[in-house]
């Protein structure tokens, strides 16, 4: 079984406009987040799947009743930080403090314990793994930060290509890496958002599933926005971005709901625990009541 996950952020939330698009301007652009988290929802309750939704603090601050549809729904919410910023222009002190934000936001949101974690552009990276100290402190059970490529933005390319236990000084959590294939000695990666939308679907299959006759669970990810292709068009942004981000969108949907068909996949604690990295008492718990 694999997990699949999805980072709730809206289209004009991502690093690659955070040049153009300042946090401080984020309420006056029209958000469309709900709309296409919905779209993610049908897809989900057709196929009769879970999966587990990395939100951003900012969104849950915004639009609460999301955050506690999609836990009533029996999806896992877990934290993708307050305002995307990346972890390694983070001190210490920062981090901890946009942990504690986001959780107690997500957690008024969905009445569900939050143990779960997701850095924003899977920034934990070898100058900033003193984040996983942080979040063992913090009682987080597991992250999918580390993406085990080079990338200009994030990578571990030496990092394991499979769920671990990252032991740290004060204790270890259960680390989901983003997903490779492995080819000409190199790490390519397969786990989701442009690559997703950039390889063929028959090349996608293959590779997943290679890894599922390996017995190796993946990890797929993807954006609410990544399901919109009418979201508005970001002004000033170099046209390579907006290539990038703007890629195949109207491909998506259906190709997403081929990878439903052709695997199996769960959440990221169900997954976790199938391979006895997450603990029963690891697993979040519901604050109904």
């Amino acid at each position: 079984m694999h997990a699949l996950s999805f980072d709730v952020e809206d289209y004009f939330q991502v690093s690659n406009f955070e040049h153009v698009i300042p946090f401080r301007d984020w309420s006056s652009w029209p958000s469309r987040v709900e709309r296409n988290t919905e779209i993610i929802l049908s897809a989900l309750e057709e196929a009769s799947v879970h999966a587990t939704f990395f939100v951003l603090g900012w969104c849950a601050e915004h639009h609460p009743k999301l955050v506690r549809r999609i836990a009533e729904l029996g999806h896992e919410v877990a934290a993708h930080s307050y305002d995307h910023r990346l972890v390694y222009e983070l001190s210490p002190d920062e981090f901890r403090e946009d942990l504690r934000r986001t959780r107690g936001i997500l957690e008024d949101a969905a009445q569900v314990e939050i143990v779960g974690y997701r850095a924003p552009s899977f920034s934990i990276t070898e100058e900033s793994l003193w984040a996983l100290d942080v979040l063992i402190e913090e009682g987080y059970r597991f992250d999918s930060s580390i993406f085990p490529v080079h990338h200009h933005r994030y990578g571990i390319s030496s990092a394991p290509r499979f769920p671990y236990h990252a032991e740290r000084e004060g204790g270890r959590l259960a680390e989901f890496p983003l997903s490779t294939y492995r080819l000409f000695n190199q790490n390519l990666p397969i786990a989701g958002g442009g690559y997703f939308r950039l390889l063929p679907y028959p090349v996608l299959r293959s590779a997943y599933r290679r890894l599922t006759r390996a017995s190796q669970p993946a990890i797929l990810y993807l954006h609410p926005w990544e399901f919109d292709p009418d979201q508005p068009r970001v002004p000033g942004v170099p046209k390579l971005r907006t290539i990038r981000h703007r890629l195949n969108l109207k491909g998506s949907l259906a190709k997403l709901k081929k990878m439903l068909q052709d695997f199996e996949f769960s959440t990221v604690s169900d997954v976790l625990g199938g391979l006895g990295l997450l603990e029963t008492g690891d697993q979040p718990r519901s604050q109904k009541g």
